[in-house]
């Protein structure tokens, strides 16, 4: 049996449709306040701005993905704004090791990702999963333009730097 708004083992006396630690699920039981989550900001994707958006959605429809981004929070906002695919570099929190390097490297070859966020995502080896997101940030990093939009930094694709080997 659950406790109050639909939670597990929720508090006595707490209000209907409120969650442990004081958010509520704006009484619907399920869905929380601005799309998002109450839980530490874990289910908070952020919201790029205009200029991110127009960015990724020029010439979107050349590319499979508009953008990379590690975990999926970090692409969710992308994603959102822009209507469009965005991969997430090592699933949800960005330990998977799916793609690796070596695949996403052939997506790039093949025209398919236009952009790579520069920051972002949760994990990597120090979560106890896998390196590779962190890997293919790096990579970009090391062989590929730096273009800012906003505030946010992200590797162009379709632009290598002089002499960078793909």
């Amino acid at each position: 049996m659950g406790g109050p708004g639909g939670m597990p083992g929720g508090a006595a006396g707490a209000a209907p449709g409120s969650i442990p630690g004081g958010a509520t699920d704006g009484g619907a039981g399920g869905g929380m306040p601005g799309g998002g989550g109450g839980m530490g900001g874990l289910l908070d994707a952020s919201e790029p701005s205009a200029e991110v958006v127009d960015a990724l959605s020029a010439d979107a429809g050349d590319y499979t993905w508009v953008a990379a981004a590690i975990g999926s929070q970090s692409a969710a906002g992308l994603q959102l704004a822009t209507e469009l695919p965005v991969m997430s570099l090592g699933g949800f929190n960005g330990s998977d090791p799916s793609p690796t390097l070596e695949q996403f490297q052939q997506y790039v070859a093949d025209g398919k990702v236009h952009y790579v966020l520069a920051s972002g995502g949760m994990g990597g080896a120090q979560m106890g999963g896998s390196n590779e997101a962190a890997e293919i940030v790096e990579w970009a990093e090391e062989n590929f333009t730096a273009v800012t939009y906003g505030d946010q930094t992200f590797y162009d694709m379709t632009a290598p730097l002089d002499g960078a080997g793909e």
